[in-house]
This record gives structure tokens, C-alpha cells and sequence, in this order.
């Protein structure tokens, strides 16, 4: 009899970074998730992996509600930096150019495409991230791919969760990794008020014109949005309603058939 304790192996297969060779070389695969995030200060009370953390989380969980009902599906290792042209004066945030993106993107449809893993879904967590335009270039390139993108804070009403928006470091994102990640989060008394200007043009404000934001002269602390309000409670009711969301578009796009996309 081994003397060593028994191992328990709790991989979940549908992580391409958890599973094996042995569990992964003859597994049915019909969707790759390529979570994307960013390193970026986060007012003063919340990680520079704060996007990271939150797609990640959210592509896990998602995953493996679909994958209970039968999705075939794997979630690929997050990209932790994103697009912060607007931020290079704030120390260490990690740019990656659109077209470094590009790049990426395109080696990764080169392996999934030689794979016969013909669906692949972009889930982004940074608003600085903007995969159109890059997608519509790697269609022309891989036309048998499907390629799609899905913005997760985009999948829900604040209103219905949070007594104030901001969009960076706000209530809602303190909310998420309060209850993700409570570690990493310092106290709120710590956290700036993330106020933020707006442009002085009106056109620009209304959001139907559009130009970058230089971060440094939006805010001090480089936060949007009040995060007092912030608790666990929202966070995870939040969470649960995005994971939901997200679990049954990934049971669609497992079961949709590319060759007939339109109704």
C-alpha cells in the first residue's frame, strides 16, 4: 500500500489551461471562448487585473453551466492586456495596439481553424477592446470560422443592480470583485470618488461622435463612476445574471449550425 495520500484530480476539462493531453486529444470541440482583459489601474482600491478577473470568472462559470447541458466547448487562457492608448502617462497600465491584436487574434484562428474548431467567440471585459473591425478582417481570411464578440458588461441593465453607473472602477465593477476576488479590494474608505468630465463637446457626449479620452484629464484618481454604494450582495447577483446570459449563448452557438446563421 502507497504511503502517499490519494490525489484528487479536479481539472475541468473545458479549460484548455486545467485539462491534459489524455482528456483533450480525442474531445469533441465545437466553440473555442478566448477571454480578453487589460492591466490598468483601477481607482485606488481595485486591481491592475480587474477586466482580467472578471472576464476570466465570468467565461469559467459560464462554461460550466453550458457544458453541464451538453455544450461541447473550450475556454482558452485569458489575454490580460487590452487597448489603454489613452493611459500611457499612468504608470505600468500595459498598452496593446489594436493591430498587436490583430496579430494575436490571427494566430489564434490559424490553430483553431487547422483544428476544425470552427466557432469562436472573443468574451471582452475592457471597453478600450474593440474587436469589429479585426473580426471582419480575419472573416475574409478564415471564411469557414465563425467569429463573434460579446462585451459581457453589456448584457444587463445597470439600473436593475447598481444606484449609480460610471463604467471604470464604479459601483458596479467594485460590486463584481468584492464578491470575485474580496482579497484584492481595499476598503472603499481608500478608494477616490472616480469623478469624471465630460467632454465640452456636446456632440461627443451624446456618444454619436466619438474621439479617445485622455485619462489623466477625465480624472484624478482614475476611476469613473462612485463606488460607495458598492457591496458583495450586488456583486454576485450581478454575476450570476451575466454568467446566465452568457451560459445560454454559448449553448446557442454550440448547437448553431454556420452554414445556416439566418431566419
Amino acid at each position: 500500500m502507497s504511503n502517499h495520500p490519494e490525489i484528487i484530480c479536479r481539472m475541468m476539462p473545458f479549460i484548455l489551461a486545467e485539462t491534459n493531453w489524455k482528456a483533450l486529444k480525442d474531445q469533441e470541440i465545437e466553440l473555442a471562448v478566448l477571454p480578453w482583459g487589460a492591466t490598468e489601474a483601477h481607482n485606488y482600491h481595485l486591481p491592475f487585473s480587474t477586466d482580467t478577473i472578471m472576464a476570466e470568472s465570468i467565461a469559467v462559470e459560464a462554461a460550466k453551466t453550458a457544458w453541464e447541458a451538453g455544450a461541447k466547448l473550450i475556454v482558452l487562457p485569458a489575454i490580460p492586456f487590452g487597448v489603454n492608448t489613452g493611459q500611457m502617462d499612468i504608470r505600468v497600465n500595459i498598452n496593446l495596439n489594436p493591430s498587436t491584436q490583430l496579430a494575436i487574434l490571427d494566430d489564434i484562428t490559424n490553430v483553431l481553424n487547422r483544428h476544425g474548431i470552427h466557432k469562436f467567440l472573443i468574451l471582452n471585459g475592457h471597453g478600450g477592446n474593440d474587436f469589429k473591425q479585426i473580426i471582419r478582417e480575419l472573416g475574409l481570411k478564415y471564411p469557414e470560422m465563425f467569429i463573434c464578440c460579446c462585451n459581457w458588461y453589456q448584457s444587463f441593465e445597470t439600473a436593475d443592480f447598481f444606484e449609480k453607473s460610471g463604467g471604470h472602477a464604479d459601483e458596479m465593477e467594485t460590486s463584481m470583485m468584492q464578491y470575485l476576488a474580496p482579497d484584492l479590494v481595499l476598503p472603499l474608505s481608500e478608494a477616490g470618488e472616480g469623478a469624471g468630465k465630460k467632454f465640452r463637446i456636446k456632440a461627443l457626449n451624446e456618444k454619436w461622435a466619438w474621439a479617445e479620452r485622455r485619462w489623466t484629464q477625465v480624472t484624478s484618481d482614475t476611476g469613473i463612476g462612485d463606488p460607495a454604494a458598492a457591496t458583495p450582495e450586488k456583486g454576485e447577483k450581478c454575476f450570476n445574471e451575466v454568467t446566465g446570459k452568457i451560459s445560454s449563448f454559448i449553448i446557442e452557438l454550440c448547437k448553431a449550425d454556420i452554414s445556416n446563421m439566418y431566419e
